[in-house]
């Protein structure tokens, strides 16, 4: 039986799967494409899996800034934040996961809204 949040997700190559998603979602989302611009979409791409897989008690080792590091002076706000659960809501979806295994994403992803957020 699969315990971690890593195994239950389908591991390594279901995550990475999950990351682009997202990012890609992120590209294409109005409210926040701007955001991602002059990224290097595939460097982003395994950035966000790394932390993804990490996170969730797999075996990648995440060396990039936290989140208070990266997100400082961006002045995101609280609807920014919100299209970017949702895009990650939508890639879990279109990965087949779980309901389960999606409250405790979004959960995740929530609990570090302080750190992202401007207050």
């Amino acid at each position: 039986m699969a315990t971690t949040l890593y195994e239950r997700l389908g591991g390594t190559a279901t995550i990475t799967r999950i990351a682009s998603d997202i990012v890609d979602l992120h590209n294409n989302n109005p409210r926040i494409s701007t955001r991602f611009a002059a990224s290097d979409t595939v460097s982003l791409k395994n950035l966000v899996a790394t932390f993804f897989i990490a996170g969730t008690g797999g075996p990648a080792v995440y060396k990039g800034k936290d989140m208070l590091a990266t997100h400082a002076g961006m002045n995101i706000d609280s609807s920014e934040f919100i299209a970017v659960l949702d895009d990650a809501l939508e890639a879990l979806r279109k990965n087949n996961i779980e309901q389960r295994e999606m409250e405790e994403v979004l959960y995740i992803l929530y609990s570090m809204k302080s750190d992202v957020v401007l207050v």
